[in-house]
C-alpha cells in the first residue's frame, strides 16, 4: 500500500505532448496504468495511443495542439481545463532533430550519415520545438498549476545530447537545444519553488522507435552507433517510464531542478 501511495497517480491529470507514437504513446500508457487520466496533446491525433490506455483500463482523450504557438497552447491548456478541472503533471515529449551538417564542402561524400548542409531556418525550427515549445507549454501549465494551488511536476524532455556530442552524426541544432532545456529546467525549478511546482527534465540515450530505425535513420548510421553502445543495444521505450513515474510521482516530493540520465552509460565513455 505504502508503495501505492508515493508512486501512484489515482486522481491524476497528466499532460504529455508528442504523444501519438513513439516515447510518447509508451510513456503515456505508463503513467495512465499508475492510475493518472491521460491527455495527449500533439498535432495529428492520437487514435491509437487512446486505444492502448483504454485496452489497459486507463482514460484518456486528444487536444489538438502546435507547441510552438503560443495562441495554441493557451486554447489547448484553457479546453484541459474546462474538461478535466486542472493539471497536475505535464511531460514536455514533443521533439524534432536533423542530423544535418553545419557546414558541407562542395564535393564532400557524406556516406549516408548525415543529410546535408543544415539552414538557419532548420536551425530556428528545432530550437523552436525541442526547446522554446517546452518553454511555452511549462509556462501555460504552471500558471493554471498556481492558480489553483496545485503542487504540481513538470517533466521536460532532454538529452544525453545536452551534455556530450554525437558521433559520427551532426546535430548541432539538436545538442543545443537539447542543453538548453536542461538549464531552462533548472531555471523554472528555482523561479516556482515557492509555489510546490517541481520541475525536472529526463535525459536518455538512444531509444528504439520506428523513428531511429530505417527510412527515417540511415542504416549506416545504425551501424556506427551499434559498437558504442556499453548496453550493447538502444534502450526500449518502456525503460524510461520508471524515471518518468518517479519525478511525476510524490514519491519526488523533494526532487526538483534535476535531470536525470537514462543512456545505458553511454555518457560515461
Amino acid at each position: 500500500m505504502y508503495l501505492e501511495e508515493i508512486f501512484g497517480l489515482k486522481g491524476k491529470v497528466a499532460v504529455v505532448t508528442g504523444a501519438g507514437q513513439g516515447i510518447g504513446q509508451v510513456v503515456s500508457i505508463g503513467l495512465a496504468q499508475a492510475g493518472a487520466e491521460i491527455v495527449i496533446v500533439c498535432r495529428n491525433g492520437a487514435d491509437e495511443t487512446i486505444r492502448k490506455i483504454e485496452e489497459v483500463g486507463g482514460k484518456a482523450y486528444y487536444v489538438k495542439c502546435d507547441v510552438t504557438d503560443e495562441a495554441s497552447v493557451n486554447s489547448a491548456v484553457a479546453e484541459i481545463i474546462e474538461r478535466s478541472g486542472k493539471i497536475d503533471i505535464l511531460f514536455n515529449n514533443a521533439g524534432a532533430c536533423y542530423h544535418k551538417k553545419a557546414i558541407v564542402l562542395e564535393g564532400e561524400d557524406l556516406g549516408g550519415l548525415n543529410d546535408g548542409e543544415a539552414t538557419v531556418d532548420e536551425w530556428r525550427r528545432i530550437l523552436d520545438v525541442n526547446l522554446t515549445g517546452e518553454y511555452i507549454m511549462s509556462v501555460a501549465v504552471a500558471r493554471t498549476m498556481i492558480e489553483k494551488k496545485i503542487k504540481g511536476s513538470i517533466i521536460n524532455m532532454a538529452s544525453m545530447s545536452g551534455s556530450i556530442v554525437n558521433i559520427p552524426q551532426c546535430q548541432a541544432s539538436y545538442n543545443a537545444s537539447k542543453a538548453g532545456v536542461m538549464h531552462m529546467t533548472k531555471s523554472l525549478a528555482i523561479e516556482w519553488a515557492d509555489y510546490g511546482i517541481r520541475v525536472n527534465s529526463i535525459s536518455p540515450g538512444y531509444v528504439g522507435t520506428p523513428m531511429s530505425q530505417p527510412p527515417f535513420v540511415h542504416q549506416e548510421l545504425l551501424d556506427a552507433w551499434n559498437p558504442l553502445f556499453p548496453l550493447h543495444r538502444m534502450a526500449k521505450p518502456e525503460e524510461l517510464i520508471p524515471a518518468i513515474l518517479y519525478l511525476a510521482s510524490p514519491a519526488a516530493g523533494y526532487t526538483t531542478g534535476s535531470d536525470i540520465i537514462v543512456d545505458g552509460g553511454y555518457s560515461c565513455v
